[in-house]
C-alpha cells in the first residue's frame, strides 16, 4: 500500500490509541507496511503486550490527559487513530456508566490533548451498532442513528463530538463503522483474544479445537435462508488497510466523513459454523438457544463510499479465508504465546 504524498518526519508518526488490542494491533502493522510510524497508547488493561510490533509503546491511560499531550509533543503526532473502547455490547448494557465513562466522557482527554497540540486529523474506530434496527438492506450511512444498546450509543456519541470538535476547531475526522471484524493476519503473529469472549468467529474456533464444549447458536427462526441470523463479517486485515485508506484521504486534504466497513455480503452463523468445521477439519457440536433480544435477522452493510470516497474495498473476506486465518492463529500461534506467559 503507498500513499500519494512524500512523508516527512511529522507526517509520518501516528498515535493509535488501544494499538494494543485486536483491530488496532492489525491497524498497527497497516500503517507500518505503508510507511507510518504507529505509536502506540495503551494502559494494556484490554491490550496484549505481544500485539505491539511496529513501533514504541506508550503505556498509558484515556484518564491521564497530560500523558496523551506528552505522547503527541515527543513524538510530533500529526493524526491519531482512536481505537481504545469497550466493546462488549452485553455488558454495556447491565453497565452502562463504565461505558459511557470510558468511551465517550475519557475519550473527550483525546480530543482535547489534540486541540492542544495542535493535531487536526483523527481517524475514529465506530461500529454499525450506530443504526440499531436497519430501515434497510444494505445499510448505507445515512440511515437513521437509533442504537439500540449502550455501546453503540457510545459510538454515536463519539462521532457528534468528532463534529463539533470539526466546528469549534478544525478538526477533520473519518469515522470507520466496522460491520463484524473477524479473522487474523496471516503472517504476522496476531490475532482475535478477548477475554471474555463474545464473537462468533473465535468461539467457533474454540469450539473447533476443543477449547469449548460446544457453540450455542442463539435463534434458528429468523426469516432467513437456514433459520440462523446474517452479518457482514469483514476480515480484520480489510479493515486496517481501510485505516491507512482513511489516513491518506485526510492527508490529502480529504473531508471529515462516516464510512461503513464490510463486504455488502452476509453470512448465516450456519455458514460461519460451517466455514470453521472446514478449516479445523474438525465437527462443531452445536446447541441451540433463544434469540438474544434486540438482534435483527439481517445485518449486511453497503461499502460503497469508503470505495468511492476512500478508494476502498474488502479485498481479503471470503468466509474461508476469515475462517483459515483465525483458525491457523488459535491453533499455531496462540499456544506458543501461552508457553511464553507472554501477556500483559
Amino acid at each position: 500500500m503507498t500513499t500519494d504524498f512524500a512523508l516527512n518526519g511529522m507526517d509520518r508518526n501516528i498515535l493509535v490509541t488501544g494499538g494494543a488490542g485486536y483491530v488496532g494491533s492489525h491497524a498497527c502493522k497497516a500503517l507500518a507496511a505503508a510507511g507510518y510510524l504507529p505509536i502506540v497508547f495503551d494502559d494494556l488493561r484490554l491490550g496484549n503486550r505481544w500485539a505491539v510490533r511496529w513501533g514504541p509503546l506508550v503505556k498509558g491511560a484515556l484518564e491521564d490527559r497530560e500523558a496523551i499531550v506528552a505522547a503527541i509533543r515527543e513524538y510530533n503526532i500529526s493524526t491519531v487513530m482512536h481505537f481504545a473502547a469497550y466493546s462488549n455490547v452485553g455488558e454495556s448494557m447491565t453497565d452502562p456508566s463504565r461505558y459511557f465513562r470510558n468511551n465517550v466522557s475519557l475519550s473527550l482527554n483525546v480530543f482535547d490533548a489534540m486541540v492542544e497540540t495542535g493535531v487536526d486529523r483523527l481517524v475514529v474506530s465506530s461500529t454499525s451498532a450506530v443504526h440499531g434496527i436497519p430501515s434497510q438492506i444494505p445499510m448505507r450511512e445515512d440511515a437513521p442513528s437509533a442504537p439500540i444498546n449502550t455501546y453503540g450509543a457510545s459510538k454515536m456519541m463519539l462521532e457528534e463530538i468528532a463534529r463539533w470538535y470539526g466546528f469549534a476547531h478544525g478538526l477533520r475526522t473519518v469515522a470507520l463503522r466496522y460491520f463484524n471484524a473477524a479473522g487474523a493476519d496471516p503472517d504476522a503473529g496476531i490475532g482475535e483474544l478477548h477475554d471474555p469472549e463474545t464473537h462468533l468467529v473465535p468461539i467457533a474456533v474454540q469450539a473447533a479445537l476443543g477449547h469449548r464444549p460446544f457453540l450455542q447458536i442463539n435463534g434458528t427462526d429468523y426469516d432467513t435462508a437456514d433459520g440462523t441470523a446474517v452479518r457482514d463479517y469483514i476480515h480484520v486485515r480489510d479493515i486496517a488497510e481501510a485505516h491507512v485508506a482513511a489516513l491518506n484521504a485526510l492527508n490529502n486534504g480529504g473531508e471529515s466523513g462516516a464510512f461503513n466497513l464490510g463486504t455488502g455480503r452476509g453470512l448465516s452463523v450456519r455458514e460461519i459454523v460451517d466455514a470453521v468445521n472446514e478449516a479445523a477439519g474438525r465437527h462443531i457440536r452445536i446447541v441451540e438457544g433463544p434469540r438474544r433480544q434486540g438482534d435483527p435477522p439481517v445485518l449486511v452493510a453497503d461499502p460503497g463510499q469508503a470505495k468511492c470516497r476512500l478508494g476502498w474495498e474488502a479485498r481479503m473476506s471470503d468466509v474461508s479465508q476469515i475462517a483459515e486465518t483465525a483458525v491457523r492463529w488459535h491453533r499455531d500461534v496462540l499456544p506458543n504465546i501461552v508457553l511464553r506467559n507472554d501477556w500483559r
